[in-house]
């Protein structure tokens, strides 16, 4: 899906179209409606705090702004950008949405998380045929269809790369955003794929990259060229064969349509550090909503966990987690708030913290319907009793 935070709220605030908009912040920002009925956003000019964007639209990109950068840090880039706090709610209602019209087109998908997907044509009927004298028309229509279903389910552009294998889909899927579609065969590789950078290889991050750079190897192209041997010699048996192999556009990995989740976790990073003790009435609520969070987000997947951990950082930046086993599976938020505040009490709380977290693992299926949850509100263990 193409910029898809800022997508949708770009349908909840149409007025913001073509213009500069970045997503995060946590919760605040909220527009503010006027008198007259027109709303006023909050920029980045006017941010302060640590938060980090979620995404940006792409006239925000334009200034060189992206996910993960610090709000503060954009806002010396783009300062008149509109600020707006994310709403995961919402973007996973548009994320069924669009996966629900492909599902009508393509049944085999895999599930690659809330903005996008992996599609097997394989076997779908059509789409290896030529249509008008072009080899590729079969899935060309195909793909288009796709994009019109999304479209009309969503009011969302997507980007579509079909290709023989995951890796290269992936790849070409971020080549003509927005609204793409890139049709690759392995033919075409050596003119449009091995002119690119490395780092177009989904797995090749930014220390392999900088690493590769510094051996003279910055396209996709050289690294094609590079000998397997060596490479393998310098990146290790396993990296250095894959590299060689994604060079070349090579993956065997087939679209897995099912897979189990290990665990399901929520976090917050406070925009200003919270001390256990001081700042227990704040601590408190944030506590609580995250293990509601948790609860929720096991009950619509009809999961139960039976190990529930917490996950603090302090404000050196310092990591601790802990976890504990109940007797019993649960998606119970009372429940589960009462055994993430027992994990509580095994860890230091004399630093300031900067981010709070609560994860449920050793997940099983529930079953199978979604039974009234009690509030993890109506359980009063004070936060970090003791201190």
């Amino acid at each position: 899906m193409d910029a898809f935070y800022a997508s949708v709220e770009l349908l909840r605030y149409p007025e913001l179209r073509g213009q500069a908009v970045v997503i995060g912040g946590g919760r605040r920002h909220q527009p503010e409606v006027l008198p007259d009925g027109q709303r006023r956003f909050a920029h980045l000019r006017d941010y302060a705090g640590r938060g980090v964007i979620t995404t940006a639209t792409y006239a925000a990109r334009a200034f060189g702004v992206h996910s993960g950068m610090g709000l503060m840090k954009a806002a010396a880039l783009a300062p008149d950008a509109v600020l707006l706090p994310v709403d995961f709610d919402q973007y996973r209602l548009y994320s069924r949405r669009f996966k629900a019209a492909v599902a009508e087109v393509v049944p085999v998908i895999e599930d690659r998380g809330i903005d996008e997907i992996y599609i097997d044509l394989s076997e779908v009927p059509g789409a290896q045929e030529a249509v008008a004298g072009d080899p590729l028309g079969g899935v060309r229509e195909l793909a288009q269809r796709l994009k019109q279903a999304v479209h009309e389910a969503t009011g969302l552009t997507c980007s579509i790369g079909v290709t023989p294998n995951k890796l290269l889909s992936k790849l070409c899927s971020d080549l003509d955003k927005p609204d793409g579609l890139t049709l690759l065969t392995m033919d075409d590789i050596p003119t449009r794929i091995w002119p690119l950078p490395v780092s177009r290889i989904n797995g090749i991050g930014p220390k392999a990259s900088a690493r590769l750079a510094s051996l003279g190897i910055d396209t996709i192209g050289q690294l094609a060229a590079a000998d397997p041997a060596w490479l393998i010699d310098t990146f290790g048996s396993h990296y250095g064969q894959w590299l060689h192999e994604a060079a070349h556009g090579r993956d065997e990995r087939p679209v897995v349509t099912w897979r189990e989740p290990k665990s399901l976790s929520r976090e917050t990073t406070f925009e200003r550090d919270l001390h256990p003790r001081d700042d227990r009435d704040t601590l408190g609520p944030i506590f609580t909503r995250l293990c509601d969070q948790v609860a929720q987000d096991l009950a619509r997947k009809d999961y139960v966990g039976k190990t529930v951990g917490v996950k603090l950082r302090y404000d050196d930046f310092k990591i601790v987690t802990r976890s504990l086993t109940m007797p019993s599976p649960t998606r119970d938020a009372a429940v589960i708030r009462q055994w993430a505040g027992r994990c509580l009490r095994t860890v230091p709380l004399n630093k300031r913290l900067r981010l709070l977290g609560v994860k449920m693992e050793s997940l099983s299926r529930g079953l199978g319907e979604v039974v009234a949850q009690e509030p993890a509100a109506s359980y009063s263990l004070p936060l970090f009793e003791g201190l």
